[in-house]
């Protein structure tokens, strides 16, 4: 992207315009509305789509106000994980959702959700070794929903931690096939230590879907 901008708008030196992203994601995860700043005039789309690689879609391209910051300016972000929830595994989804064969309730899924809104300390659902000194994060909304054989978690929250939703999902997976109960979920939401939480989730499944701004929410309305 930085490159690409660079070479539309001039810019000397190799890395190009330096951009600003709204949130950081591990390897292997998805972006669907990623948000990213950059110093300078709005350039075409279809002229910037036309210098990125392969597996980079920009949307659009405005003009913002003096001083907006893809990453600081944001109020919310949210994401959703993907499970394929059934003995075979889809080719089709491969890289793109957690094949879970293994038992799973819907109900009990729905029920650890419910207990993520409001303010909480993470703190079990981040690594040991962390640069984080703030473990409090307020979720905005949380939800679970079916899609066919698809089972999709839905977050939104002022901020994350790393790794923070998806130890959440291997953790409330563990739940909902009866390797724990919706108790120690909740106890775990108190600042306990990420040893007693779940495993943490393939990126695969991971997605960003939007960042808010001035408040505004993102979810429920993707």
């Amino acid at each position: 992207m930085e490159r690409a901008l660079g070479v539309l708008l001039g810019a000397s030196g190799p890395r190009g315009v330096p951009v600003t992203v709204a949130g950081r994601t591990d390897a292997g995860v998805h972006a669907i509305g990623q948000v990213c700043s950059y110093e300078g005039e709005a350039v075409r789309v279809r002229a910037l789509n036309a210098l990125l690689a392969p597996d980079v879609a920009a949307l659009s391209c405005e003009p913002a106000a003096d001083g907006f910051d893809a990453r600081r300016d944001a109020t919310s972000r949210a994401y959703c994980y993907r499970v394929l929830a059934r003995r075979a595994r889809s080719p089709l989804l491969a890289g793109r959702a957690l094949h879970w064969p293994h038992a799973v309730s819907m109900a009990l899924l729905e029920r650890c959700a419910a207990a993520l809104e409001g303010v909480h300390d993470f703190t079990a659902f981040t690594p040991t070794e962390t640069e984080h000194v703030r473990f409090e994060r307020e979720v905005l909304f949380a939800r679970w929903r079916r899609e066919g054989d698809q089972l999709v978690f839905l977050i939104e929250a002022d901020a994350f931690l790393r790794h923070m939703n998806r130890v959440l999902v291997g953790t409330m997976l563990q739940v909902a096939a009866g390797r724990r109960s919706v108790e120690s979920f909740v106890e775990l939401l108190g600042g306990r230590p990420r040893s007693q939480s779940g495993p943490t989730a393939a990126a695969c499944g991971l997605y960003l879907v939007g960042v808010g701004y001035g408040g505004e929410r993102v979810l429920p309305a993707v």
